[in-house]
């Protein structure tokens, strides 16, 4: 298993299922992954004291911030460590999507990027971690080999019919 950490904290426990699917695809590309429940908007002080916890950690890591309707958690945490920040919010239905802009403007020097999928929030957070970890970097180049092929395996099929 790789040095590498995957933090996800989630805005609450209703955004466990969207945090599980995360977490399946970073356990595939190596990495450690741990989650925490800690809300910006409602415990923001124990927010700052797990980024205390996991800044204080020398590991390699990312963090992945689930929030859905007003997402406050991902700005705030950006604002508080230098480690990579990856938004994920759940899809929203009540407000018809609208709610995704709380993940997509931020204000000024606060940077966290968004990626609604959540595989594809875990392979970002892989991509960055392999530019310091060789088993994740592996990990991720065999990923992509197998898409790959898949998608030549599927044209070959296709061609021959």
């Amino acid at each position: 298993m790789s040095n590498s950490l995957l933090v996800i904290i989630m805005g609450s426990k209703a955004d466990a299922p969207h945090c599980e699917k995360i977490k399946e695809a970073a356990l595939q590309l190596g990495m450690q992954v741990v989650q925490r429940i800690a809300s910006a908007h409602k415990t923001p002080a124990h927010v700052l004291q797990i980024l205390m916890e996991y800044e204080a950690d020398p590991r390699p890591k990312v963090y992945i911030t689930v929030a859905g309707r007003s997402n406050a958690l991902s700005g705030f945490v950006d604002g508080a460590v230098i480690t990579p920040v990856i938004a994920c919010p759940p899809p929203g239905e009540i407000f018809g999507g609208a709610d995704i802009y709380s993940s997509l403007r931020m204000p000024s020097g606060i940077a966290p990027a968004v990626v609604l999928e959540p595989a594809n929030a875990a392979l970002l957070a892989a991509k960055i971690l392999a530019l310091a970890d060789p088993e994740v970097r592996e990990r991720v180049l065999a990923f992509q080999k197998r898409g790959a092929k898949k998608v030549i395996d599927d044209d070959a099929e296709q061609h021959t019919q």
